[in-house]
């Protein structure tokens, strides 16, 4: 991944391509840290992943409701998401319910534990994003904010329309 910038090279080589100077590694050491602050806090906390944790919070707002939307969402194999589910719906946190409109579609229902779970969801997340964020302004963060939607709204408009997981 090479940075998009008026001032960059024609051509870049293994000896002058900047890594640690590298928007898409950056993004991909951010993304990695806080994906694992979240899994120590909800490992401690909760007993499960943060991976099992975003899941059940996405499950828990509506965003999501299929397995296939899970994994449509995080852009992973659905044969992933199918094992992921099977060990939350094994510790009684949520259950697959048969559609009755279409009984080729399952949804993911939340057990009354699996909701008492999403709740601390915002704390925790929040709590890993403020220690992230921490000596940064809000006007900082919603310019953080709104640049991340653009290169959202890049993908989404160069591919027509993709998931915002991607």
């Amino acid at each position: 991944m090479s940075d998009a910038s008026p001032s960059r090279p024609q051509s870049l080589s293994l000896s002058t391509y900047q890594v640690n100077d590298s928007v898409g590694y950056l993004m991909s050491r951010v993304k990695s840290l806080m994906t694992n602050l979240a899994t120590q806090r909800t490992q401690v906390e909760l007993g499960i992943t943060g991976t099992q944790a975003s899941m059940l919070f996405m499950v828990a707002v509506g965003k999501c409701s299929t397995a296939a939307e899970l994994a449509r969402e995080y852009g992973i194999d659905a044969s992933a998401v199918t094992r992921l589910l099977d060990r939350v719906e094994k510790r009684g946190l949520l259950s697959r319910v048969r559609s009755i409109e279409d009984r080729r579609v399952v949804r993911l229902e939340l057990t009354d534990e699996g909701r008492a779970i999403a709740e601390r969801l915002p704390d925790i997340f929040c709590g890993v994003l403020d220690q992230l964020l921490a000596g940064f302004t809000p006007e900082e963060v919603g310019f953080l904010k709104s640049m991340l939607r653009r290169i959202l709204s890049n993908y989404c408009n160069a591919s027509g329309g993709g998931s915002s997981g991607a």
